[in-house]
């Protein structure tokens, strides 16, 4: 028993000793070491206005939403990874009608969405690195992706005739925050600029995935700008209605479609690059209900085909799209690869190029060859203002 006793002693005089240690180190080290920025995890829906810091790594730990009345600011040079996670599970931003994003980035500090797998730190981004220390850019499928959703007006119907808001694919229906459309032409979602979205679209079931960028209902009062989007394995960027213009976009290694357009979209892509997606270049469709407007796609160039990666189709549209193309070039295009249904009466070329022989241009387009489609041509897009991108860090936009 006594020794019982005196093990606690001589325990508590130790610990003493170590403690008087202990004190002596730290008062003669005057500068110790900081604590490292870490992670937030993000769990709940944002309900107040928030902003987001780029000394930490959001990690996003479900669907969050950006609710009604909210907004969410991510400082220029924020790191967002989405956690791995398929069906109910997949990880996603979405801002819901009401709420806004204001990432607004710098080509020197862009923001990034990535996956819980991308290595990437804050540090890279100080130092000019902007690409994956570790994934390959072709790497999809690992999180979800970004969704912005307004009150701007769609073309949609059901079986009892029109309807001005729908659920946006990827949401469950039990969720209505999925809810888009409206009456708001100039409804604002907020600020997107010098963001890079990669590694998104997971499945959430029936071969249905996130596209990188989903943009449903959103209005012309929403400013975005200076877009990639990297290996998403569904589309690109994806329009469902609304009235937004989008400029200075990068699709690269789309695991569908590059650009898709549904339910009436009437706004402008203007100057971009689409390079290697696997689905359509182009899949661009016609209303849904009886509201009818188009849209402008213009100054771009497309690479059909990189790295064993070869695109579906050119240009793809329904019977009833609305559509004007201009100034759009078409290079390292492959046998297979077409242009179909010209005889849409509502879409327009103008200045199209296919970089392929003048006695071969009929074999790429699936009809007659339209006004406005020429052989030859060079590059539409303006690359000068996408040089902050991973594509082009990588080399991917080299001679365009």
């Amino acid at each position: 028993m006594n020794k019982l006793h005196v093990l606690p002693a001589m325990l508590i005089a130790a610990l003493v000793a170590l403690s008087s240690c202990n004190k002596d180190e730290e008062e003669t080290d005057p500068t110790p070491t900081p604590t490292p920025s870490g992670t937030v995890v993000v769990n709940q829906n944002i309900s107040q206005n928030t902003t987001w810091t780029s000394n930490n790594v959001y990690q996003l730990g479900g669907r969050i939403t950006v609710l009604s009345g909210a907004t969410l600011t991510i400082e220029p040079g924020t790191i967002i990874k989405g956690e791995a996670g398929t069906g109910a599970n997949a990880t996603a931003l979405l801002i819901a009608r009401g709420g806004k994003l204001v990432a607004d980035g710098t080509a020197e500090a862009p923001i990034i969405f990535t996956s819980v797998a991308d290595e990437i730190k804050p540090a890279d981004i100080d130092a000019g690195n902007f690409g994956s220390p570790n994934l390959d850019p072709t790497v999809n499928g690992l999180w979800g992706g970004v969704i912005i959703l307004g009150r701007a007006p769609i073309s949609a119907s059901s079986n009892n005739g029109d309807v001005s808001e729908v659920q946006i694919e990827g949401i469950p229906t039990s969720d209505s925050n999925g809810l888009y459309g409206g009456n708001e032409a100039a409804d604002n979602s907020g600020t997107i600029r010098y963001v890079s979205i990669r590694h998104g679209g997971a499945n959430i079931g029936a071969g249905n995935e996130i596209n990188g960028l989903t943009l449903g209902g959103v209005g012309s009062g929403t400013i975005i700008e200076h877009v990639e989007v990297v290996a998403n394995q569904d589309d690109g960027i994806e329009w469902f209605g609304g009235t937004v213009n989008v400029s200075n976009v990068v699709v690269w290694n789309a695991g569908d479609d590059a650009i898709d357009t549904d339910q009436s979209w009437d706004g402008t892509l203007n100057n971009f690059v689409v390079v290697a997606a696997t689905g359509h270049s182009f899949e661009l469709d016609g209303p849904e209900g009886s509201y009818q407007a188009g849209q402008t796609i213009q100054n771009g160039t497309v690479v059909a085909s990189a790295g064993g990666r070869v695109c579906e189709d050119l240009i793809n549209v329904d019977n009833n799209s609305i559509v004007d193309l201009s100034n759009i070039h078409f290079t390292a295009i492959v046998e297979g690869q077409r242009l179909n249904n010209v005889t849409a009466a509502g879409v327009t070329f103008t200045n199209i190029t296919f970089d392929v022989e003048p006695a071969n241009l009929g074999t790429y387009v699936n009809g007659a060859v339209p006004a406005g489609i020429t052989a030859g041509g060079s590059s539409q897009a303006n690359t000068s203002v996408l040089g902050w991108t991973w594509a082009a860090q990588s080399g991917g936009l080299d001679g365009l």
